[in-house]
C-alpha cells in the first residue's frame, strides 16, 4: 500500500471557516492534486482568513455563489451542525459531490431527505468522521477482521470531553455548540464513538441498529460554570437543557449491543471510552488494556483473569494504511486522522468509486441525535431506528469504499 497525491486535479469549494473549517482548509489547500477555487463564511473576517489560506480562491459570504460555479466538482461543508444537511442537499442538487463535517442531525426527516436527494442525483454525500481513520480504531478493525476478539458481542464508546469553556463562551467565540446545549437534550455528538463501532459491527452491511433507549442526567455542570465565569451576562441564569451525562443503549439486528455516553459539561480528561467485547477477549481504551483468552499471561496466584498492556497487540496488528501513512508523512490535526478522512473523500471523487462513508452511513450516524432526544423526552422509552438503506443492508451492501481508504 502506498499513499500519494497524484490523482487528477479536483476543483473544490469550502463552506464554513470557523476554527475547524480553517484547519481543514489548510490540509485541503496543501494537497497537490486539489485546487480550492472558492471559500465561504457568513462572517467577513473568517472569509478573508480563508482567502489567505487558500491563495487565489474567491471569497464569498453566500454559499450559493459557490454552488453556482460550474467548474467546482466537490464541496466541503464545515458550518454549524444545524446547517450541514440543508447545505449538503442544495449542493447535491447543484451537481456537486459533498463531504461534510460531523455532528448530529436536526431531525430524522432531513436524514431521509438527504438520502433521497443522493439517490436522485447520484452524488456522493460523505460524513468526514475522522475517528474511523484513527490509528487505534483502524488497528482494532484489523484485529476484529482477523478474529482476535472472536465473535463480537458488545461495543462501547463515548464523547467524553470537558467543553465547558468552548460551550460557555460560544456567543463570544461564535461557536454553535452553545445554542445546542441550551435548547436540546440528547446524544448531541454521536459519530466519533459510533462511526468506528459501525465498521466493527458491519452496520448497514449485513447488520443494522434496531432501537435505542436514552436517558439524561440533570444539567448542572454548564450552569455552574456560567454562574461563575459569565456572571455579568444573561447566560448566568440561562436554562441549560442538555444533561451532563447522556447514556444511550442500542440493540442490533445480529444481537450485539452498543453503549454510548455523551459527557461534555463536567470536569474530566478526554476519552472516547472505547470498549470491544467478544467471545475471545476484551479491549478497553481508558486503561490501554487488553485480555485475550489463552494468550494474555496469568499472574501467579491470581484467581481472576489478568490485564495486559495493549501496546504490543496494537503494534502487531497495526492497519497497513497507517504503516503507509507513516512512510508518506503524517500531517494534519488529531494525530493525522483528519488528513486520511479528507483524502478518502478526495480519491473517491477522483476515481469515481463509492465513498467509504456513504450517504446511508451518514444518515444512520447523524439520525442518532434526534432519536435520542425523543427517547430522553419519553423517560428513556425505546425508539425504533429507521433503515435508511431500504432493506439493502440485508444483502450486505458493498464494503465501505474501495482501494486504499476502504473501511
Amino acid at each position: 500500500m502506498q499513499l500519494s497525491e497524484n490523482g487528477r486535479l479536483l476543483n473544490v469549494g469550502v463552506i464554513g471557516l470557523g476554527g475547524r473549517g480553517r484547519g481543514q482548509l489548510k490540509l485541503i489547500s496543501g494537497m497537490q492534486d486539489v485546487k480550492v477555487l472558492a471559500v465561504c463564511d457568513v462572517y467577513e473576517d473568517r472569509m478573508k482568513q480563508g482567502m489567505e489560506i487558500a491563495q487565489g480562491a474567491i471569497g464569498t459570504q453566500d454559499y450559493h455563489d459557490i454552488l453556482n460555479m460550474p467548474e467546482i466538482e466537490a464541496i466541503f461543508i464545515f458550518t454549524d451542525w444545524n446547517s450541514h444537511i440543508r447545505i449538503a442537499i442544495e449542493a447535491m442538487k447543484a451537481g456537486k459531490e459533498v463531504a461534510m463535517e460531523v455532528g448530529g442531525a436536526n431531525s430524522v426527516d432531513e436524514c431521509f431527505d438527504m438520502v433521497a436527494v443522493a439517490e436522485e442525483t447520484g452524488k456522493k454525500c460523505m460524513l468526514l468522521e475522522n475517528c474511523c481513520y484513527n490509528d487505534t480504531e483502524l488497528t482494532l478493525l484489523n484485529m476484529i477482521r482477523k478474529g482476535v476478539f472472536g465473535e463480537l458481542v458488545h461495543c462501547q464508546g463515548a464523547y467524553a470531553h470537558d467543553l465547558r469553556d468552548e460551550i460557555g463562551m460560544g456567543d463570544v467565540k461564535r461557536h454553535y455548540r452553545q445554542q445546542n446545549f441550551l435548547h436540546r437534550n440528547g446524544e448531541l455528538y454521536p459519530t466519533h464513538e459510533l462511526g468506528p463501532i459501525a465498521t466493527y459491527l458491519n452496520l448497514g452491511r449485513g447488520n443494522r441498529m434496531l432501537s435505542l433507549c436514552s436517558m439524561a442526567s440533570k444539567a448542572r455542570g454548564l450552569h455552574a460554570w456560567l454562574k461563575e465565569n459569565r456572571a455579568d451576562t444573561d447566560l448566568a441564569n440561562a436554562q441549560v437543557n442538555e444533561g451532563d451525562i447522556v447514556t444511550t443503549m442500542i440493540s442490533c439486528a445480529n444481537g450485539e449491543t452498543i453503549l454510548l455516553s455523551h459527557d461534555c459539561t463536567l470536569p474530566r480528561p478526554y476519552s472516547r471510552g472505547g470498549v470491544v467485547r467478544g467471545t475471545k477477549g476484551v479491549w478497553m481504551e481508558d486503561n490501554h488494556s487488553i485480555h485475550i483468552e489463552g494468550k494474555t499471561p496469568q499472574k501467579e496466584g491470581d484467581w481472576s483473569h489478568s490485564w495486559e498492556s495493549d501496546k504490543e497487540w496494537l503494534k502487531e496488528y497495526r492497519h497497513p494504511l497507517w504503516d503507509a501513512y507513516e512512510e508518506f508523512g503524517n500531517r494534519g490535526g488529531h494525530g493525522g486522522m483528519d488528513y486520511l478522512v479528507l483524502r478518502a473523500f478526495v480519491e473517491s471523487v477522483q476515481n469515481h468509486t463509492e465513498a467509504p462513508i456513504d450517504v446511508y452511513d451518514t444518515a444512520m450516524l447523524m439520525a442518532i441525535t434526534p432519536l435520542t432526544e425523543q427517547s430522553v423526552a419519553m423517560g428513556g422509552a425505546p425508539v425504533p431506528i429507521p433503515d435508511f438503506t431500504h432493506g439493502q443492508w440485508i444483502h450486505a451492501r458493498k464494503q465501505k469504499g474501495e482501494g486504499t481508504y476502504a473501511l
